[in-house]
């Protein structure tokens, strides 16, 4: 089942007109929110990133944050498995084809669930691969929008080697992964690119580093260069979906010892358990 302005129904008999603005420009924006025993998981912080993508771009927001946890409640309901993950889909609506933003259109409104299969034990124990390449997307990366053709070339760059993800760097430094927020282990400190215009603000980003301040895991937030990149003890991928992964091969050569480190190990076990008190319905102080 999902939802599209206004209606429960299901994905088959979903239709948007072929004038919608999302599909002629990409003109709107997206979010994807787990479900872990269908409790969306820090809905909170996900419907503050969606407010920002609208905002960058302009549309207003089509509900208040009630309205929209009720219709995320009532989308879980209404699908199988107690761990799920959401999307929501907001253009700007159906209009003439003219770049200048209609007047009195409303936005189209799409959500729907699919299940989530978090990694498997396997490829945490082995680590994943990883290339590197240069960031060559638009300059508000901070929204989270529709129009994604730069992350699926530069994802595609890595599925086409094998590799799971492809490191992006600009101008020298890093900014993140195609589809995820990158960390790096160097002398026994986290490393955190800062939050600014050519990264999208990751809220698993967030709860690793509110995880590393409350276990007195050292860390710094700053700009991360490309030699400290290839020189890694540790690499850490993070997202909504994949929760936190090692990168333990970077362009074909190992990262450190070429096997997840004890970075990982603690950081891992620690979102873990972060994670069953949110399920249990607990606000923690991480």
């Amino acid at each position: 089942m999902i939802y599209l302005n206004g209606d429960f129904m299901p994905i088959e008999e979903a239709r948007i007109p072929v004038l919608d603005r999302g599909f002629i420009f990409g003109d709107g924006v997206y979010e994807v929110i787990p479900v872990y025993s269908r409790r969306p998981f820090r809905l909170a912080e996900h419907l503050r990133r969606l407010q920002h993508s609208l905002d960058g771009i302009r549309i207003t927001n089509p509900h208040c944050d009630a309205e929209w946890g009720n219709l995320l409640e009532r989308l879980i309901a209404g699908n199988e498995g107690d761990d799920q993950y959401l999307y929501l889909h907001i253009t700007r609506g159906v209009a003439k084809r003219d770049h200048a933003f209609p007047k009195g259109v409303a936005p189209t409104v799409f959500i729907m669930s699919n299940p989530l299969l978090t990694p498997p034990k396997e490829l945490l124990a082995s680590g994943v691969a990883a290339i590197t390449a240069s960031d060559n997307r638009w300059l508000r990366c901070d929204i989270k929008a529709i129009s994604l053709l730069p992350n699926v070339l530069l994802r595609q760059m890595a599925v086409d080697v094998g590799a799971v993800e492809t490191v992006l760097l600009r101008d020298g430094f890093m900014t993140e992964g195609a589809a995820s927020n990158i960390f790096v282990v160097k002398d026994g400190v986290l490393l955190a690119p800062p939050k600014n215009h050519l990264m999208l603000p990751g809220i698993t980003y967030d709860v690793v580093l509110e995880l590393a301040a409350a276990h007195d895991i050292p860390y710094e937030v700053r700009e991360i260069s490309e030699y400290e990149v290839r020189t890694a003890q540790e690499l850490l991928l993070t997202s909504s979906t994949k929760e936190i992964m090692p990168i333990t091969r970077l362009d074909g050569k190992p990262v450190g010892d070429g096997s997840p480190g004890r970075m990982f190990a603690q950081l891992y076990q620690l979102y873990q358990n972060y994670k069953v008190t949110v399920m249990r319905g607990n606000t923690p102080n991480t």
